[in-house]
């Protein structure tokens, strides 16, 4: 790394300065002092602003390792002493933890499949298949972006109950069935044109179908966009509140988040425990984005890369 570093830094200099073999000094005794005066300002200042974005998260992790009579002392006591454990084993059996999470998975799971599936598809479609009034079709696709769901709660809430779905999963799962989302559509659609054209006409002279270029080429050569999608769906079902909140009413459907805000208004609240399962809650999205940042980032970079 240091010779790679040095070979980096030594391009930089005059040719003449690299001929009679000058010594090339760090990158950062070349700059100006104005310009090391600059990015130490910018440092300090985006150092200020993680510590104040990260003061809750701390305050979360601490209180949840306390007995709850430290939880409001003043000033805060940011090491739990004594550190226990018991906020967690306790709010297992609160919240009925498990019971939610299991409600949570199996609408994570059914938004899931559903959405990868047709929104895949239908990104092929516009990516890969010529058919009159395609762009037109995408453009007015892309325009429902700008309309907020909440504009469409009221009538989508009227369907619904004429259906007799309310108080169940399936006014959260069955619409993504049908096209999965338009950012969804439109993520996958910009990445897969990214895809060379020429191993799909290869396959067709080969005689693949659409459906063979589809189920063999673009979605193993997509699979960075196909695991981008799945965090934002996943990221987006584990967080969801509003769509639970409008649509269950009994607590044995609530999933995490209104498990969360059912102890919050149930009980008198018991903080440790709260942010317990709290932390429990934001656990499971942090590990996913660990493991699969290198595909996210991917996916994202290459998204824009052929319009």
């Amino acid at each position: 790394m240091a010779t790679l570093r040095q070979q980096s830094d030594s391009e930089t200099l005059p040719l003449a300065a690299q001929r009679v073999g000058t010594v090339v000094p760090p990158l950062w005794q070349r700059r100006s002092v104005r310009e090391r005066v600059r990015l130490a300002a910018v440092h300090t200042v985006l150092t200020i602003g993680a510590i104040f974005i990260l003061i809750p998260v701390v305050w979360m992790l601490s209180t949840a390792f306390k007995v709850n009579g430290n939880v409001m002392l003043f000033p805060p006591q940011w090491i739990p002493k004594p550190f226990v454990l018991r906020p967690f084993s306790e709010a297992f059996q609160t919240m009925h933890f498990f019971r939610a999470l299991r409600n949570t998975l199996i609408i994570a799971t059914g938004q899931i499949s559903g959405s990868l599936l047709t929104a895949s598809m239908a990104a092929y479609g516009f990516a890969r298949l010529r058919f009159p009034g395609r762009d037109l079709i995408f453009f007015i696709l892309l325009s429902t972006i700008m309309l907020p769901g909440t504009v469409t709660i009221i009538p989508v809430y009227i369907l619904f109950r004429h259906l007799h779905w309310l108080n169940t999963f399936l006014p959260l799962i069955v619409p993504l069935w049908f096209g999965g989302g338009v950012f969804n559509i439109f993520l996958l659609r910009q990445f897969f044109m990214t895809i060379s054209e020429e191993i799909c006409n290869a396959a067709r002279i080969d005689g693949c179908g659409h459906w063979g270029i589809y189920w063999r080429i673009i979605l193993p050569l997509g699979r960075p966009g196909m695991i981008t999608v799945f965090i934002f769906l996943f990221m987006g079902s584990w967080n969801d509140f509003f769509g639970p909140l409008i649509f269950l009413n009994s607590t044995r459907l609530y999933p995490l988040t209104l498990t969360l805000e059912w102890f919050v208004g149930k009980y008198v609240v018991l903080w440790n425990q709260l942010m317990a399962g709290t932390v429990m809650v934001a656990l499971p999205p942090i590990i996913l984005f660990f493991f699969t940042q290198r595909y996210f980032i991917r996916g994202v970079v290459f998204t824009g890369v052929k319009a």
